[in-house]
């Protein structure tokens, strides 16, 4: 009798697996979370999905951010959580600068979490508040040779992409500015605003609707110009050579989630991406190229940043603070 109940409690266990492998998903609220203020790109662009996706998955999708250590503090929360499809992140090009920059940012980046889409690309623009004399990237260049490490520009933080990429620029270009890193884009904006810095340096999305406005462009760090800023001579055509640099922003989940749960989000980004007014507001305002890749491609593209990023950041011996 005590054999035959075990083997009737095993035959159960047996037929429960299909059902439990089978539970619908979302099981309740989907929590997206932001590494970076509110008021930054990040932000922006994951509470512009946010309904959207809402109404595609049919429960209530909710922003949490968690700012801290360019990006890793809210990953590192991502990689903590349960893999069930619960919770995902919208990460910045920090995520591929921090694995070289940060000792123990609390995960691995390819083994604790998993690349979902890459959702849009966009040059950083080299920008000035309009109370300062310069009206090109020459200018600013020439009076940095002619005062070095006088002259201040703004990041979102240690080891951002624009960071790295002012880096450069000052080595092909042979002349010195101050870096003086913000917690993140909205700090970074507001500063901007208010003329405390000489060279604020981000995306248009990250410097707020603040270009043309009370900050002057004066080069663009893409390969090519931007199609809402054609006249934008790019930081190559402005007498530096050798930089071709993008931002990006992408959406990632938790390693072990499973394959159907991350195909079912994946087509809810693409919905949300195809709305002609979310794009029109990414492309538009925002000065952003809508990319939606695949899983498979987002991997390849984040290996390659992963490994240009690293080296930058060796050879200028930049440390996270």
């Amino acid at each position: 009798m005590t054999s035959r109940r075990i083997l009737l409690g095993l035959a159960a266990a047996t037929l429960a697996r299909p059902a439990l492998a089978q539970a619908p998903w979302p099981s309740g609220p989907i929590r997206i979370i932001a590494p970076f203020p509110p008021g930054g790109s990040v932000d922006t662009i994951t509470r512009l999905l946010q309904p959207h996706l809402s109404v595609d998955l049919g429960v209530p999708v909710v922003i949490e951010n968690r700012p801290g250590a360019s990006g890793a503090i809210g990953t590192a929360a991502l990689a903590r959580s349960p893999a069930d499809g619960q919770t995902w992140a919208m990460v910045f090009d920090t995520h591929a600068v921090n694995p070289a920059l940060i000792a123990n940012p609390g995960f691995d980046t390819r083994r604790d979490v998993v690349p979902v889409m890459l959702v849009g690309t966009s040059p950083m623009l080299v920008t000035t508040h309009n109370s300062r004399p310069w009206r090109s990237l020459q200018d600013v260049v020439a009076a940095a040779k002619a005062r070095p490490d006088t002259i201040t520009y703004g990041s979102i933080g240690n080891g951002s992409l624009a960071h790295l990429t002012m880096s450069l620029m000052q080595k092909a270009g042979d002349f010195r500015v101050v870096h003086v890193p913000y917690r993140g884009g909205g700090p970074m904006s507001a500063a901007a605003a208010a003329g405390e810095l000489d060279m604020p340096m981000a995306t248009n999305a990250g410097l707020g609707g603040q270009v043309g406005v009370t900050l002057r462009p004066l080069a663009q760090t893409g390969a090519r110009r931007s199609a809402l800023f054609p006249d934008l001579p790019t930081v190559a055509e402005s007498g530096i050579p050798g930089i071709d640099s993008l931002a990006w922003w992408a959406m990632i989940g938790r390693a072990g989630v499973p394959e159907a749960v991350l195909r079912r989000f994946h087509a809810a980004l693409a919905k949300a991406l195809a709305v002609t007014e979310v794009r029109a507001r990414l492309s538009g305002p925002l000065g952003i190229d809508v990319v939606g890749s695949t899983p498979e491609a987002f991997g390849a593209f984040l290996d390659t940043q992963m490994a240009t990023w690293a080296q930058v950041v060796r050879e200028n011996n930049i440390r996270p603070d």
